[in-house]
């Protein structure tokens, strides 16, 4: 018996605990008293009634992965179907990104200094009040978007369902900041005063962007 024919099966192991040694947990909840259906990108998409939960991980190294909520969907029984707001692809199982707009938890796991960075984002508008925090007794971090904006939202971003991001509506460099140089907007100020701790055009990193350290696992909820 040749020992080293083992190696490949021994060293796939170890990458595959080390890999979930930093891997991190994200318990989903919903408590809107609505149906939402979740989604997430890593993770797929799951109906959620009102007081129903959901987990999905992420491995050590994803990053641009985000979490949201999708209403007023309708699937068949293949999981093909369409919904009002946040709908990705007009499947059940999300592969990619939802379309605005679409409350965002947004994430990035064992980054710079083994720091986990998260966020609230309303660049692509807002359609379900949300909480994202901590999980985890190492990090008290807690960010919460639950004003009124469907309700106060200005006509021009007036969507069934929804309150639009500027960007996502006008397309153009003053609201979607391509060239990395632009500066809030009267349409990004409407999202900062209610929801301070939620970016609300591309360059609101310093009071929006925050960390926990590798390990952390997160919760995030529907109409906390």
């Amino acid at each position: 018996m040749n020992p080293f024919k083992t190696l490949p099966t021994l060293s796939f192991l170890f990458l595959t605990l080390l890999g979930l040694a930093h891997a991190a947990t994200f318990d989903i909840r919903n408590n809107c008293p609505y149906t939402v259906w979740a989604a997430a990108s890593p993770g797929g998409g799951k109906r959620l009634d009102q007081g129903q939960t959901w987990q999905i991980s992420a491995a050590s190294g994803t990053t641009q992965a985000r979490i949201w909520a999708r209403t007023k969907c309708n699937f068949d029984a293949s999981g093909k179907g369409s919904c009002e707001t946040g709908d990705c692809g007009g499947v059940l199982e999300c592969k990619g990104y939802g379309k605005a707009p679409n409350t965002l938890a947004e994430y990035a796991i064992d980054q710079y200094e083994h720091q986990d960075f998260i966020d609230i984002s309303n660049i692509d508008g807002f359609n379900v009040p949300m909480e994202f925090s901590s999980n985890s007794p190492g990090c008290t971090r807690v960010i919460k978007c639950t004003a009124d904006i469907v309700g106060q939202c200005p006509n021009e971003l007036k969507v069934p369902g929804g309150c639009n991001g500027p960007c996502p509506v006008f397309n153009t460099e003053e609201h979607c900041c391509n060239s990395g140089n632009c500066g809030p907007t009267n349409f990004s100020r409407f999202f900062k005063e209610r929801c301070p701790d939620a970016y609300s055009y591309p360059k609101d990193d310093p009071t929006s962007l925050f960390t926990c350290p590798t390990g952390t696992n997160y919760k995030v909820i529907f109409c906390p």
